[in-house]
């Protein structure tokens, strides 16, 4: 679920520099540097982008300023795959996650209704045998009772 981020991707003059222009605002004014590296604590649009950057392991750098995104690559890779994580930004769930969720509930919805079955036929089984011991007991003498009582003379 979510929203996927239009990316325009730009080459830089400088050799491994990527820029990329998204069209929403990750930082407001400010600017945000990474480096691979360096612990991110935050959970901000612009950490969270750049955690899932350097994760790739094809980045060293990541600048984040207002809607540009600018990325310095390590030695000896490309920008393969990165606008695809840019976009993907605010998708909280994709395909294989929603897959694996569904299949996580079906699996749950199952075990309750099982358990809920277990539960109505022990319920069944209680009532039943209460019901006949209530017909046993009233079908037996009660105990102190003469079963034969002697005509009164």
């Amino acid at each position: 679920m979510g929203q996927i981020v239009v990316v325009k991707e730009n080459p830089s003059s400088n050799r491994g520099i990527v820029r990329f222009e998204t069209n929403r605002m990750l930082t407001g004014m400010g600017h945000e540097n990474y480096q691979l590296g360096q612990e991110i604590w935050g959970e901000r649009p612009p950490d969270t982008l750049a955690r899932r950057l350097l994760e790739t392991g094809q980045v060293a750098r990541v600048h984040v300023n207002g809607n540009v995104v600018t990325v310095d690559l390590a030695k000896g890779h490309s920008s393969d795959g990165l606008k695809e994580i840019v976009e993907k930004l605010y998708i909280y769930y994709d395909e294989e996650q929603t897959e694996r969720y569904l299949a996580i509930e079906a699996e749950k919805a199952a075990k309750a209704a099982a358990e809920a079955a277990a539960a109505e036929a022990k319920a069944a089984a209680e009532a039943k045998a209460a019901a006949e011991a209530a017909e046993a007991e009233a079908a037996a003498p009660s105990e102190g009772a003469d079963p034969d009582p002697a005509p009164e003379a």
